[in-house]
C-alpha cells in the first residue's frame, strides 16, 4: 500500500515559468550585462538616463532588483554597486536594502511553495529535526548567515524556504542582517573607477569584521541567558560549597540510572527515596505483572494442551489454580530482582543512599527527612502513581490498581477492568487466564487507541474468544452498593451495569508532584507532568526530571533513556547538552500474542500527512509459528515511498518485543530493508519473520525491466 500526493498542476505550472524566465535570462545574453566590466563601461549612459528620468530609473531599478534576486539570478552584487553609483549612498541604501529584502522574501516563498512539501515528504524526520532547532533559534542562524556576505545570499534564501520559519521573520532579520553588507557595496558604488574586480570590495579585514559582528547575535544571547539565570534565582543564596555534585529524588528506574551513571563519572551523588528501592517497575509494575502474565500463560497452555496432543488427566482440561501460590511466585520474581536495586548495590557503588523523603528547600538545597543537604545539580524522579476517577461510589468499592493488586490473596470471582490501555488488557487477560469472569470497559471506540485500528481488533477478537467481555465506547458513571457492587455504563446501545466483586482501575498514571517544594520555587506542571526543555530542564537550570514525572512516556526503557540525558546534561551541560531523542522508541503491550512496536503506525503517519509504503507480512507464513501454533499475528512495515528507509514497524505476534530490537536497531541506525534482507537468520525462528518482511519489501520493488531482459537473455541463451 502506498500514498502518494496529488500532483499540484499549479505547482509544475510555476516552475515552469520560472524555468523559462531564467533559460530567456542567459539565451538572451541578458547575464552578460551584469559584470563589472559593462557596469564601467556604461555608467555614464546609466547617470544620463537616471539625470534624465530619476523616479522612472530609480522604479526601474528597484523592480529590476526585486526580480533579480527573486529568481535567484546572478547579478544582485553589481546592481548593489551600480545603486550606490547612480544614488549615492543614502538613497542607494535606502532602494537596494528594501529591494533586496523583498526579493530574498520572494525567493523564500517560491522555494516554500515549490519544494518544501516535497522534501518534507522525502525526509520527513530531518526536516522535522531541523525545524525544531529553527524555532528555536532561527532568527539568530539566519541573522548570523545575513551578516557575513561571504555566504550566497540566494542559497541562504532557498534553503531557509524549506524550513517552518515564518515568512515575517525571515523578512525582518534578512532586512537588518544584510544592511552592513549592502551598505559597504553601496558605498564603493560610489567609488566604482577604482575597483577593478569585486573581490576588492570585501577586503579579508572587512570580512573578518562581519564575521566578528555575526558572533555578536550569539554573545548578546549568552547574555541574555545570564540576566534571565539571575532573574530565575533572585531571592534565593547559592552556597559556597556543595555537598554533592548531583541529587537525586526518586530510587525508580530513572533515579537508579541517574544515579548510576553520575557515579560511573566519578560525581559525588545522593539518592532520597522514601519508599521501596527499585520503584513502581520493581515493586508494583514491570517485574510483578510480567510474573504474573506468565503464570496465567501457564494456565492457558494447560487448558489448550490437548492441541498438541498432551492430556492432563481424565477429562482434566480445566487446570487448577492456587492463586495464593501464584502470588507467591510474584512476590518471589520480585525478591530475586530486588538485589539489583538495593540500599547494599547502590552504597557499594559510592552513592549515599538516604531513606527519608525530600523536599526542595531553595534551587540548591533539599529537605532529605529535616536535615538540609546541598547539591550543584537536583534531578527529580518521583514517578507517578495510578489515577482514580472520581465516580460516585468508587471510595466505597474495593477498588484495586496496579500498586495494590499485588497484595491480593484471593482471585476475584467477578472482575472489572476499566481502561483498555496496556495495562488494562494485560491483566484482563491474565485474570482471565487464571479463572476471573472478567469484564473490560474502554471509553473509546477501540481497545489500544494508540495503535492502529486493526490491531485493537486483533486484541479485542482475543480476548472475546478467552471468555472477556470487551465494552467499547463505553463510559462508567457511578458505582452502586444496593445487594452487591455494580459499575453502572452508558453506551451507544443505551444503559447497563456491571456486577464486579473488585473493579481494577487502569486509566492512566499522575505524575508525583505533590509535597516537592516545587510551588515555591515556580517550577511549573505541563499537562500532567513537569514542564521541561528538550534537555529535560526545568526553569530553574540547575533542577533536571526523568522517567514519568518527565512525561510523555511511561515506560522503564524510556526513563532509562531520559536519565542517562538529565545525569549527563546536568553534569556536563557546561559544556555540552543533549536533547532528548524519541524517534525510535519501542513500546510492548504484553498481552498473548504481544504487540510490539517502534516509529510510526498508519494512524499516526496518516494524521501527520507523512507519505507512506506499506509491507505485510502474516505470522501464518511463518514455519516456526505454524509449528508453535501461533500463526495469530502480523508485521506491518512502513517505509519511505520509492526508497529503502523503515518509518516504523508493527508486530502483532509471540514474543513480539524480543524482536522488535531489530527495528529499532535498523531505524536508528538508518539501514533498509535490504540490510534486513541480506542478514542471516536462524531457522526455524520466530524473529525470521523480520527477514521475510524484508524479502516481501524487496519483492514490490523487485526491478521489471532489468527482469524482462533477463528473461529474453536466457531465452536467447537457451536458443529458443
Amino acid at each position: 500500500m502506498t500514498q502518494k500526493t496529488p500532483v499540484n498542476r499549479k505547482r509544475l505550472l510555476l516552475f515552469a515559468l520560472l524555468a523559462v524566465a531564467v533559460a530567456a535570462f542567459f539565451a538572451t545574453g541578458a547575464h552578460e550585462w551584469f559584470s563589472l566590466d559593462t557596469l564601467k563601461a556604461y555608467q555614464g549612459e546609466f547617470q544620463a538616463a537616471f539625470d534624465r528620468h530619476p523616479w522612472q530609473i530609480a522604479g526601474a531599478f528597484f523592480a529590476a532588483y526585486v526580480v533579480i534576486t527573486a529568481l535567484s539570478l546572478p547579478g544582485a552584487a553589481i546592481m548593489t554597486l551600480l545603486g550606490g553609483a547612480l544614488f549615492g549612498l543614502g538613497i542607494g541604501l535606502l532602494l537596494v536594502s528594501f529591494a533586496s529584502a523583498i526579493g530574498a522574501t520572494l525567493a523564500f516563498l517560491i522555494s516554500r511553495y515549490l519544494l518544501r512539501g516535497p522534501i518534507e515528504r522525502r525526509f520527513p524526520r530531518r526536516l522535522a529535526a531541523i525545524n525544531r532547532g529553527v524555532d528555536r533559534d532561527g532568527a539568530f542562524y539566519l541573522f548570523s548567515l545575513r551578516l557575513v556576505p561571504a555566504f550566497p545570499f540566494f542559497v541562504i534564501n532557498l534553503v531557509m524556504g524549506l524550513t517552518r520559519i515564518k515568512a515575517q521573520t525571515f523578512y525582518w532579520v534578512s532586512q537588518a542582517g544584510m544592511l552592513p553588507g549592502t551598505a559597504v557595496f553601496v558605498n564603493a558604488g560610489g567609488q566604482l573607477g577604482e575597483i577593478e574586480r569585486l573581490g576588492d570590495v570585501l577586503s579579508a579585514e572587512l570580512l573578518t569584521s562581519f564575521a566578528l559582528l555575526a558572533i555578536f547575535p550569539w554573545i548578546a544571547r549568552k547574555i541574555m541567558r545570564l540576566v534571565q539565570r539571575r532573574r530565575v534565582y533572585r531571592g534565593f543564596e547559592r552556597p559556597k560549597r556543595f555537598d554533592y555534585d548531583m541529587l537525586v529524588i526518586g530510587a525508580g528506574s530513572a533515579g537508579l540510572v541517574s544515579a548510576y551513571i553520575g557515579r560511573a563519572v566519578k560525581a559525588k551523588v545522593a539518592l532520597v527515596e522514601a519508599g521501596n528501592m527499585g520503584g513502581d517497575c520493581l515493586n508494583t509494575g514491570c517485574v510483578p505483572s510480567k510474573a504474573l502474565i506468565r503464570a496465567a500463560r501457564a494456565a492457558h497452555e494447560v487448558r489448550h494442551a490437548e492441541r498438541f496432543g498432551i492430556h492432563t488427566g481424565p477429562g482434566a482440561s480445566e487446570p487448577t489454580v492456587d492463586f495464593s501460590r501464584v502470588m507467591s511466585h510474584v512476590h518471589s520474581a520480585i525478591a530475586d530482582v530486588a538485589p539489583h536495586d538495593s540500599v547494599e548495590r547502590y552504597t557499594k557503588l559510592g552513592v549515599d543512599v538516604h531513606k527519608a523523603r525530600a523536599a526542595l528547600v531553595t534551587p540548591w538545597e533539599v529537605d532529605v527527612g529535616g536535615k538540609r543537604v546541598s547539591a550543584r545539580h537536583i534531578v527529580i524522579a518521583t514517578g507517578a502513581r495510578p489515577a482514580i476517577p472520581a465516580l460516585p461510589g468508587i471510595d466505597e468499592a474495593r477498588v484495586l490498581t496496579s500498586e495494590n493488586l499485588w497484595q491480593l490473596d484471593e482471585l476475584p470471582g467477578r472482575l472489572a477492568v476499566l481502561g483498555g490501555g496496556a495495562i488494562g488488557c494485560e491483566l484482563g487477560q491474565s485474570f482471565a487466564r487464571l479463572g476471573s469472569r472478567v469484564t473490560l470497559i474502554e471509553g473509546g471506540e477501540r481497545l489500544l487507541g494508540r495503535e492502529d485500528a486493526e490491531v485493537g481488533e486483533h486484541v479485542a477478537q482475543t480476548l472475546e474468544q478467552e471468555g472477556v467481555t470487551v465494552l467499547t465506547h463505553t463510559r462508567a458513571e457511578r458505582i452502586s452498593h444496593d445487594g452487591g457492587q455494580r459499575l453502572h455504563l452508558t453506551s451507544a446501545a443505551g444503559e447497563q451495569s456491571v456486577a464486579f466483586d473488585y473493579l481494577l482501575v487502569c486509566v492512566g498514571r499522575r505524575a508525583n508532584v505533590e509535597g516537592l517544594g516545587l510551588e515555591a520555587l515556580g517550577i511549573a506542571i505541563d499537562t500532567g507532568t513537569l514542564a521541561l526543555n528538550r534537555q529535560l530542564q526545568t526553569r530553574l537550570p540547575n533542577v533536571w526530571a526523568c522517567g514519568d514525572v518527565a512525561g510523555p512516556y511511561q515506560l522503564t526503557h524510556a526513563a532509562a533513556h531520559q536519565a542517562w540525558h538529565a545525569a549527563v546534561n546536568a553534569l556536563f551541560g557546561e559544556v555540552k547538552r543533549f536533547n532528548v531523542d524519541y524517534r525510535f522508541m519501542p513500546a510492548v503491550v504484553y498481552t498473548q500474542p504481544e504487540i510490539a512496536r517502534v516509529g510510526l503506525n498508519e494512524r499516526e503517519a496518516k494524521e501527520q500527512g507523512i507519505a507512506f509504503e506499506l509491507t505485510r507480512y502474516a505470522m501464518s507464513e511463518s514455519d516456526r509459528a505454524i509449528a508453535e501454533g501461533a500463526t495469530a499475528g502480523f508485521i506491518k512495515v512502513l517505509t519511505v515511498p520509492g526508497r529503502d528507509k523503515i518509518l516504523g514497524a508493527t508486530i502483532v505476534a509471540e514474543n513480539a518485543g524480543e524482536w522488535l530490537g531489530e527495528f529499532s536497531l535498523a531505524m536508528k541506525h538508518n539501514l533498509g530493508m535490504n540490510k534486513l534482507l541480506g542478514t542471516v537468520h536462524p531457522y526455524p525462528t520466530l524473529g525470521e519473520a523480520a527477514k521475510a518482511t524484508a524479502g516481501a519489501w524487496k519483492n514490490a520493488h523487485k526491478p521489471e525491466r532489468v527482469l524482462t531482459l533477463l528473461e529474453r537473455y536466457f531465452t536467447w541463451r537457451r536458443g529458443a
